[in-house]
């Protein structure tokens, strides 16, 4: 709802005299909270309903967190802007300890993404990783009933409902490589629907675009998904495009990285270009054995 919200406003500053209204939904993703995403359909069930309601005619956009929407967008529809991005990184939650390094021996960390779950097991083998579903209060409250240890969330939730006194501290790309699209807003229209197309195109951040559409064409080409420990991560350094990316094994055990820079213009080929270097470090091993898993 933040989020709907910040894109009214937005709109309706551009706007004036046009009244931009709020059609709340509560999807399968947001209902089915007792099972991981990876195992009740992965991250379509956030934004299928809402796409429905877009073929129907009852609203004209759809706002989601861009880590959340599938790779490959469905006949008919299209990302028509990509807004600035807040803070990409990893939050790390607790009520008694400051760091992923202070945890001791068993301690419990909550958290829903496989990327994370196999980053932590492949740097702190000595963690319990369990998993952690529901909106940001849900587990909020759960890490405060002493169900967890420590809670990993996206930064970018938290500080955008004003939580960040809740960041112990922040999780560095380095630390904990993103997901495709983390802390970045993209706004789903019909793609013949030229007046909402024209509407919402202030919207788009060209650096932030460019920076998502890498990551989601690297993501796309190792079939990327809530069942793929991936992590893919851009940004804009001195003009050039700076992409990084990682496959895992959700144990940790195994992980192939690389990074490559190049024009922003070229985003999806690099991130296409990223994905070729990581098959060729041996990523399709990785990825058929998560295949066989499943």
């Amino acid at each position: 709802m933040w989020q709907a919200i910040h894109v009214k406003d937005r709109l309706s500053s551009l706007n004036p005299g046009h009244e931009v209204v709020i059609l709340g939904m509560t999807t399968k993703g947001d209902q089915i909270l007792d099972r991981p995403l990876a195992d009740i359909g992965g991250k379509g069930l956030f934004i299928k309903e809402l796409e429905v309601a877009i073929e129907q005619g009852r609203a004209h956009l759809a706002v989601h967190s861009m880590k959340d929407v599938p790779m490959v967008m469905p006949e008919g529809f299209v990302l028509a802007a990509i807004s600035a991005r807040e803070n990409p990184c990893d939050a790390f939650v607790s009520n008694h300890f400051a760091s992923l390094d202070e945890l001791p021996v068993g301690a419990v960390v909550g958290t829903s993404s496989l990327r994370r779950e196999s980053i932590l097991r492949a740097r702190y083998p000595h963690l319990v990783i369990k998993s952690l579903r529901g909106n940001l209060d849900t587990r909020l409250k759960k890490l405060d009933a002493g169900d967890y240890d420590a809670i990993i969330l996206a930064a970018a939730g938290l500080l955008r409902l004003g939580l960040e006194s809740r960041i112990k501290s922040l999780l560095s790309a380095e630390q904990s490589l993103p997901a495709p699209g983390q802390g970045a807003l993209g706004i789903e229209v019909l793609a013949d629907a030229a007046a909402m197309l024209a509407t919402v195109a202030p919207l788009n951040d060209p650096d932030t675009a460019h920076c998502v559409k890498a990551e989601r064409a690297f993501s796309r080409a190792l079939g990327g998904s809530c069942q793929v420990p991936l992590g893919g991560y851009a940004l804009i350094d001195n003009g050039q495009l700076w992409l990084r990316g990682f496959v895992a094994t959700v144990d940790g055990r195994e992980m192939v990285s690389a990074e490559l820079r190049g024009n922003p213009v070229d985003d999806e080929a690099l991130g296409l270009q990223l994905a070729a270097l990581l098959r060729a470090k041996g990523a399709d091993a990785i990825l058929d054995q998560l295949a066989g898993g499943h």
